[in-house]
């Protein structure tokens, strides 16, 4: 520790707002160069060696093949897929000498698809699985957490091109497989579940959520099934699409009554002591495109989403109810361009609204309180099928803790993680923007079928050292430690001091030599600082070697998990690491 290039610090990094990003810089893991932006100092390296290392073996495994693809990437590429407006802002963009158009790499689909289509074109050739561990780029918005939003990460990202989906299928099975390896061996407590396509595409695909009350991705998981999935894409047990429910028999004339200064659910129902289950939740969004039954692009429609007043619009589910088309909720600006709109107070028969969409939720047989559209004021006892309408029933609400599962009925539960990788199926579209196509036994040509895999190496650390850590620093798993022990040597100042030190070295040199990975704390430091930088630094197992223990002929063992102590004789420290 004498030579090694790290510092450990004693204050809180004032810019650190979780565990992983708090200890990693405290304990001279990574350091901050700009936002998002991070060095990796020689502890840490070790560290994304060790996990790249394990990514790589099962990666080999399944059939992969590693190759290198370039950072910088040409523009003209992802203007072919139509990738260059789809990241948009989130692109790093630069110009060479020549002014042609570059980018950092966030992602590798469109060059490793020109690769692909340009060596291959039989279907004797395919299928075929390249992998690259690289450095990605996106220029987030707001960095954060760390590593875990950061705008320079390391990803392994695979590649796998098919004559057809049933072979696709294969294989993402197979790498599925070594994904839960991949984690199993990093020991991560994790799910996989359903995911969102993002702007990478494809009809299938999963997460895999290690679990963290810091994650930004909530999940909804089944106890009772093996159902999950990312709550953007959460269902609950389906709804028959109703029609309008019987008019209760007590349900007054709609009433519109004064809320003055109430926009928000909470403040109305408390206002008129009701249940906000009681109110009405309209959401404006606009929908462009042309729709199913439609031919060519139509102008673009205003539409309300409707969902009782303690549930919340899955934009998502939205999206998907009117696909083909796109939809776009209203923000601040669109209300300020519609001063007919009356934003906090909107409600059926809303000025200019073309398209009304409701969760079967809202066929419930009850009177509603609804916003009347005008600005301070709501309606009571509006009766669906008597004061309005839906146009289209569908499954609006995002899903909540008890919802019940969409396979088996039972209560859903929610939790928090952190996307550490994703698997894809892309099926064509890369193929058909970059013309990679394949000439089958006939002769004719068809586009190759995807898929593609990510692991983000570095987020991995992240989120091993939230579920691995505590007060007092770090605790890493074996397979992923920089060093299997971190050897302390407390020489003291007497006549002892040379003694100890000299069993210290030889007790390195042994441990070295039969292959064992060795941290030896050499330095001139007090005990208390010597102990306190190996709980911070986190390596498995501690050994230390003072005066005291040197006379009896042993060394003192601590596992950095457990905390547990013992005591090993000097003479049998290799055997007692190797398990003989």
């Amino acid at each position: 520790m004498s030579r090694l290039f790290v510092r450990t610090l004693r204050d809180e990094p004032a810019d650190a707002d979780i565990d992983s990003h708090r200890l990693l810089l405290r304990a001279g893991y990574i350091r901050r160069v700009a936002s998002g932006i991070y060095s990796w100092l020689p502890l840490g390296q070790r560290v994304l060696a060790k996990v790249s290392a394990i990514v790589r073996q099962e990666m080999d495994a399944a059939g992969a093949q590693e190759v290198t693809l370039p950072i910088a990437q040409p523009l003209d590429l992802w203007a072919r897929s139509g990738r260059d407006q789809t990241y948009g802002p989130l692109m790093f963009r630069f110009q060479d000498r020549k002014e042609a158009g570059f980018c950092l790499a966030p992602t590798a689909e469109e060059v490793v698809t020109s690769l692909v289509a340009g060596e291959y074109s039989s279907y004797r050739d395919l299928p075929v699985n390249l992998y690259q561990v690289n450095w990605k780029y996106r220029d987030e918005l707001r960095p954060r957490f760390g590593l875990l939003r950061a705008r320079e990460f390391l990803m392994k990202d695979a590649y796998s091109f098919h004559v057809d989906v049933a072979d696709l299928q294969r294989t993402y099975h197979d790498m599925y497989l070594a994904y839960q390896r991949v984690f199993d061996r990093c020991h991560l407590t994790y799910r996989a579940v359903e995911g969102e396509a993002g702007e990478i595409g494809g009809d299938v695909n999963h997460e895999f959520m290690a679990l963290a009350a810091v994650g930004e991705d909530d999940f909804v998981w089944c106890r009772n099934c093996d159902y999950a999935a990312n709550l953007e894409v959460a269902r609950r047990a389906a709804s028959s699409a109703p029609g309008p429910p019987d008019e209760p028999t007590d349900a007054p004339a709609r009433e519109v009554v004064a809320t003055p200064g109430m926009g928000a659910i909470a403040e109305v129902a408390g206002f008129l002591e009701v249940g906000p289950d009681t109110l009405l939740k309209a959401i404006a969004f606009e929908a462009s495109g042309s729709s199913s039954e439609g031919s060519g692009d139509e102008a673009p429609v205003l539409g309300l989403a409707l969902v009782p007043g303690d549930r919340e619009v899955n934009p998502v589910a939205l999206a998907g109810a009117l696909a083909p088309r796109t939809v776009r909720l209203l923000d601040d600006d669109d209300f300020r361009a519609r001063p007919g709109l009356t934003k906090g107070y909107l409600g059926p028969g809303a000025p200019g609204v073309a398209i009304v969409v409701a969760d079967p939720l809202v066929a419930a047989p009850r009177a509603w309180v609804v916003g009347a559209n005008q600005v301070d004021h709501h309606a009571r006892h509006a009766v669906l099928g008597r004061d309005f309408d839906v146009d289209q029933w569908a499954d609006l609400v995002a899903v909540v803790a008890g919802d019940p599962c969409p396979r088996c009925g039972a209560e859903l539960s929610i939790d928090r993680g952190i996307e550490v990788g994703q698997v894809f199926q892309l099926g064509t579209k890369y193929a058909e923007a970059l013309d990679a196509r394949y000439t089958d036994e006939a002769g004719e040509q068809h586009p190759m079928v995807m898929g593609c895999y990510g692991i983000g190496i570095s987020r991995v650390v992240t989120a091993v050292v939230e579920e691995h850590h505590d007060d007092q620093g770090i605790a890493w798993p074996a397979s992923l430690a920089p060093y299997d022990v971190h050897l302390v040597a407390l020489a003291g100042r007497g006549d002892t001091a040379a003694t100890v030190l000299a069993a210290a070295e030889e007790l390195y040199d042994e441990l070295t030599a039969a292959g064992v990975a060795v941290l030896y704390d050499d330095r001139d430091a007090s005990p208390g600082v010597k102990f306190a930088d190996a709980d911070l630094l986190g390596m498995p197992v501690r050994l230390t070697l003072g005066a005291k223990g040197l006379a009896r002929g042993v060394v003192e063992r601590r596992v950095r998990a457990t905390g547990a102590d013992d005591e090993l004789a000097l003479n049998a420290v290799l055997a007692a690491l190797l398990g003989a």
